[in-house]
């Protein structure tokens, strides 16, 4: 569309022009269908919801607060900022993931994870993501280490929760716990490139959450059975060591 393409281009002015185009159209499309389903109550009530879609984005302005429709199948979906010169937005719904801090044998597993539909503020959701984590593990967090949208959080323990870049507090064991807090940043990207994190396609908040939990079980399913191969080439290998010495013997009688 001409639109996003002005935009692309920093040209605002054209850019308002073609939306206001736009906005004339459906505006025709609408009232036509409305003279023309008028006094059909089947057709009333089947045309109901897709109206309904079509004013809300006829009528949503730009900088407007409240709900906005970014999508016409998934009326779920927010506009997250990301604050990144690259990607400053993200559309679809926010995931909180935590890890562990130390990185085992096997590697870093998820321990916790789950869709936050409303575009939640990051500070608000800490508390329960805690929560539901000594749940599902049976231990209590020592410390817990975020990044810097976590600024006012409601942590039950507001003094063991440590935010990237944050010096008051922070030295020994802290600090290198501290920098491995990056190490959850390529567990995202493996969830959103090699899981289906980055593209849902289940519908509705149900679906959401449960793409987020699939997504975080896939993620450790791969990691165990990366660990089982590895076991498997050494168990391979101790066999092929054992059994070669004894060929080698019989070869040379």
């Amino acid at each position: 569309m001409m639109a996003g393409r002005y935009a692309h281009a920093k040209q605002f002015k054209r850019m308002n022009k073609q939306i206001k185009f736009l906005r004339t159209r459906l505006g025709r499309i609408i009232r036509d269908i409305r003279r023309k389903i008028d006094g059909d109550e089947g057709l009333q009530e089947t045309f109901a919801a897709p109206l309904s879609k079509a004013m809300q984005i006829r009528s949503q302005k730009q900088r407007q607060r409240g709900w906005k429709l970014y999508s016409w199948h998934a009326p779920e979906t927010a506009c997250i900022g990301k604050g990144k010169a690259r990607t400053p937005y993200e559309f679809g719904v926010k995931v909180s993931l935590t890890t562990t801090n130390k990185r085992c044998k096997g590697g870093q597993f998820i321990l916790h994870a789950k869709a936050l539909p409303g575009n939640p503020y990051d500070g608000h959701t800490l508390k329960h993501v805690i929560e539901e984590t000594e749940a599902l593990t049976g231990r209590e967090i020592e410390r817990a280490y975020v990044d810097k949208g976590y600024a006012g959080h409601d942590a039950p323990k507001p003094n063991r929760v440590y935010r990237s870049g944050q010096k008051r507090g922070v030295h020994g064991q802290i600090k290198k716990e501290l920098r491995r807090r990056s190490a959850i940043e390529a567990i995202i990207g493996h969830c959103k490139t090699d899981g289906h994190l980055g593209r849902n396609f289940l519908k509705s908040r149900l679906g959401d959450q449960i793409n987020a939990v699939m997504s975080a079980v896939g993620y450790n399913l791969r990691l165990i059975l990366k660990w089982l191969r590895k076991l498997l080439r050494k168990i391979i290998a101790a066999i092929w060591a054992a059994i070669a010495p004894q060929s080698a013997l019989k070869l040379a009688s």
